[in-house]
């Protein structure tokens, strides 16, 4: 069973979620809570009292606090694994948002656990079998993995850009 596209996914998977990790490392609540703009998007409780993050369709393209960011790479990871692997039954209002920098981390490296043991149960045809996505299309299974990683090289680049951007405001008093 030819293995090639797997293999390759799988360094890029692994790159993309080292660099999310090396910018989260040391994370503070603090940080994970700042907001650089007012209106910021955020995870905050929601009315009935389980933690959420802000979300509206069209996308306004808001501001956001490296807690949305997080907390968005990490419950992505979960719901695709959940999805295209699992038995898609887990929804946005039924997953426990994180609500700390730690709570998050600790979500992102299982999400990215559960989608690294996937991809080793694939061999390359398997790669072009259509999977259901939370938003109930099928895509072939690459593009959920390719998605994850772009995920993870875009969000991780913001996170660590905000991060830089606290540590400045600190700095500058």
């Amino acid at each position: 069973m030819p293995r090639e596209r797997v293999g390759l996914l799988h360094q890029q998977m692994g790159d993309a979620y080292e660099l999310v990790r090396a910018r989260v490392r040391g994370l503070t609540d603090d940080e994970f809570f700042w907001e650089p703009a007012p209106g910021c998007w955020t995870v905050h409780p929601g009315p009935d009292g389980r933690w959420t993050a802000d979300y509206a369709e069209p996308d306004p393209d808001p501001p956001t606090t490296i807690a949305w960011r997080l907390v968005h790479l990490a419950t992505c990871k979960v719901m695709d694994h959940e999805y295209a692997f699992g038995r898609g039954e887990l929804t946005w209002d039924t997953i426990d948002h994180p609500r700390t920098a730690g709570s998050a981390i600790e979500m992102l490296e299982r999400g990215q656990r559960l989608l690294t043991a996937d991809l080793d149960t694939l061999d390359d045809r398997g790669l072009d079998e259509a999977r259901l996505i939370n938003w109930g299309e099928a895509w072939p299974t690459w593009r959920i993995f390719w998605t994850m990683i772009w995920h993870d090289a875009h969000h991780g680049g913001e996170i660590g850009a905000l991060r830089d951007l606290y540590r400045y405001r600190r700095r500058a008093g």
